[in-house]
């Protein structure tokens, strides 16, 4: 036998020794993955929802001027408690003035005339049952009679105007409240409706917070809500949802929600955050630990175990609302399947794993 063939047959041999290795290796390194898992079941009981806002006046309205002018004083400042009827602004009434003394003077003229065109048409009422005048002459003092009348009509409505002109400039309050915002100080020009200034109406409070779409899909009937100051848990006060959004805001994509408040402690101030907590009705809902999330194509998965095979795969889910330590799934999970909450990070489709025991 040559050398050759001596060389062909221990590669052969070598051959085969090492592909017989290889797979016992790729056994050896291929071993069922240890995971925990839980088997779904839903939940029956509420689930709390939290949500941070802040506190608002139940009734707040912007007061501006009725006309436009300069501003002569603003005697009111952010934070000021104002009674009904309080001076809040007012503007350089000069102009407003001047109209007012024309139109006393044009109505006393109004009257002057007509106490004149009276007499003459009393004296023509006179002569004409005497008959010393003519129809005409008596049909004619009639007519400067009613026309004297109209323009003391005018003159009396041209000093009205002219007495609210004057009025329009001084800003009052219209009730009780404080001061929360000012848009103008003295001296400046403002046109007609420009905020001067912001008042929160006394009488109620509000709790407002931005409240997601999902939130608003599974809401109690109803339901009383507590809410707290965010750095004083201990102040608190209830309430109920009073106003509800119609649209979403453009960029967040939440909606406003007021939430009317009753027996507020006066530390709980305009302006104040605020921490709501609402429990939804006991629908059945499907929970999941937050440890079991994954991700697949951009999209929330889980990775779900077969209990024939003991292989899993990853599934995608609806997720309806995260918490701290809990998922709360939409869609996507049924009753009664096996989910892997442990070693989710080191899994890959059809893999074999080994569940373990409590206690492993």
């Amino acid at each position: 036998m040559s050398v050759t063939t001596l060389r062909l047959g221990l590669l052969v041999v070598l051959s085969i020794f090492a592909a017989g290795c290889d797979s016992q290796l790729e056994e050896a390194e291929s071993p069922a993955r240890p995971v925990r898992t839980i088997t779904l079941e839903k939940s029956d009981k509420g689930v709390p929802v939290i949500l941070t806002g802040r506190v608002e006046a139940l009734d707040e309205v912007s007061l501006g001027f009725r006309l436009s002018g300069q501003i002569l004083a603003r005697p009111v400042s952010v934070g000021d408690r104002v009674k009904p009827g309080e001076l809040l602004a007012e503007l350089n009434s000069d102009n407003e003035n001047n109209a007012l003394r024309s139109a006393k003077a044009s109505l006393n003229a109004a009257l002057a005339e007509q106490t004149q065109v009276q007499n003459h048409f009393e004296r023509q009422e006179t002569l004409l049952a005497q008959g010393w005048t003519t129809r005409a002459n008596f049909d004619q003092a009639e007519r400067e009679l009613r026309t004297a009348e109209a323009r003391v009509k005018s003159a009396e409505a041209q000093l009205a105007k002219a007495h609210d002109q004057v009025g329009f400039t001084q800003l009052t309050a219209d009730a009780e409240g404080v001061v929360t915002a000012v848009g103008a100080d003295a001296g400046e020009v403002v046109q007609a409706g420009q905020m001067i200034v912001t008042l929160a109406r006394e009488g109620g409070r509000d709790a407002v917070f931005d409240v997601p779409a999902q939130v608003l899909r599974t809401p109690s009937v109803d339901p009383e809500i507590t809410v707290h100051l965010a750095d004083a848990p201990s102040v608190t006060a209830t309430g109920r949802v009073r106003e509800v959004s119609p649209q979403a805001d453009p960029v967040t994509r939440t909606f406003r929600v007021r939430v009317g408040l009753s027996d507020v402690p006066e530390a709980m101030r305009l302006g104040a955050t605020v921490a709501g907590t609402m429990v939804t009705d006991a629908d059945p809902m499907i929970e999941i630990p937050s440890s079991a999330l994954s991700e697949s194509e951009g999209k929330p998965a889980v990775w779900v175990v077969d209990p024939e095979t003991s292989v899993v795969n990853l599934r995608n889910i609806s997720v309806l609302r995260f918490n701290p330590t809990t998922v709360t799934v939409e869609q996507g999970l049924d009753v009664g399947d096996v989910l892997v909450t442990a070693g989710v990070q080191a899994l890959r489709p059809d893999q074999k794993v080994r569940i373990l025991g409590s206690g492993s």
